[in-house]
């Protein structure tokens, strides 16, 4: 179900906002609307992702400090 939300913004913005929602064919009510879902699917997207980075567990028997040293693989000295 769609609720009304009542926004205040100055003329320069309002402006921005009525050119962009009529170059993207829609209202400046379904334009806003639409940036907010943009950017709560964005962070959405985000908090999931380091989720399961979060998840990662390590890798049995892997020991990272006993690579080789950068140096060393490229003959540097």
């Amino acid at each position: 179900m769609l609720k009304n939300v009542t926004i205040t913004l100055d003329e320069d913005t309002l402006h921005w906002a009525r050119r962009q929602a009529a170059d993207a064919g829609t209202s400046v009510s379904r334009f806003v609307g639409s940036v907010i879902e943009d950017r709560m699917r964005s962070a959405d997207g985000y908090r999931r992702a380091f989720a399961r980075i979060k998840r990662i567990q390590p890798i049995p028997g892997f020991d990272a400090s006993k690579r080789v040293p950068r140096e060393q693989i490229h003959d540097r000295r």
